[in-house]
């Protein structure tokens, strides 16, 4: 049980730092994974930036997905997702998707396109992961942009996804899989709704504090 994201984020970078000598580049699916990202960012002294994916919802449904697809029209979509849905349902649901994930990178990423990954460690950062939708879509992603080692690293998952997960990446790094598990929300104290402006918050306060210790360590070398 985590108390919140922020320990979540502090633990997951205790696990992760065997990775500081490859200097990755730490990728935060928002809104809810920017705050655990951030924080093991912050411990490995690592790039960061957010990659954006969006489940596709059910109509009827939109806690549960029948697939997902990321920022560069990588995607993931279930075999059986055509047995329940029409082609028409899942296009017009697919273009609803694409232009949130456009109004996300303009207002969480003030529209600048991802870092290169070519040949670089990237971790794929999220609070939690269920079904794995968004998270195979930003592998996809990653491998598309030819990445040269992937790892996909959560604070909790559940079992099976977890092991589904684990054959498409360099490493899976997850502290928690709970035997009953029904929502990532379950593995936390204090769980809500990250809003855009909170997000915006959070990158703030990291570029405040890395310009802080940028400018502590210049005067310390002179």
């Amino acid at each position: 049980m985590f108390k919140n994201r922020k320990d979540a984020g502090e633990k997951l970078a205790k696990a992760l730092e065997k990775y500081r000598t490859e200097y990755p580049i730490i990728l935060a699916i928002p809104r809810g994974g920017v705050e655990v990202g951030l924080r093991v960012a912050a411990k490995l002294n690592a790039d960061f930036s957010l990659i954006v994916a969006r489940k596709m919802p059910f109509p009827d449904n939109p806690e549960a997905g029948f697939g997902a697809i990321a920022e560069n029209g990588s995607m993931f979509i279930l075999e059986s997702a055509h047995y329940w849905l029409s082609g028409e349902t899942i296009e017009r649901i697919k273009q609803e998707q694409i232009a949130e994930i456009e109004r996300r990178i303009k207002a969480l990423r003030g529209g600048n396109p991802l870092p290169e990954l070519a040949g670089r460690t990237v971790i794929l950062i999220d609070d939690g992961i269920a079904m794995g939708s968004t998270m195979r879509a930003a592998i996809e992603l990653c491998k598309n942009r030819k990445a040269g080692k992937i790892v996909v690293a959560v604070p909790v998952a559940g079992r099976e996804v977890a092991e589904e997960l684990n054959k498409k990446v360099d490493e899976l790094v997850v502290l928690e899989t709970p035997a009953y598990f029904r929502a990532v929300a379950q593995a936390y104290e204090r769980w809500y709704d990250v809003s855009d402006e909170e997000v915006l918050d959070l990158l703030r306060e990291s570029i405040r504090k890395k310009e802080l210790k940028d400018q502590e360590f210049h005067e310390l070398e002179t």
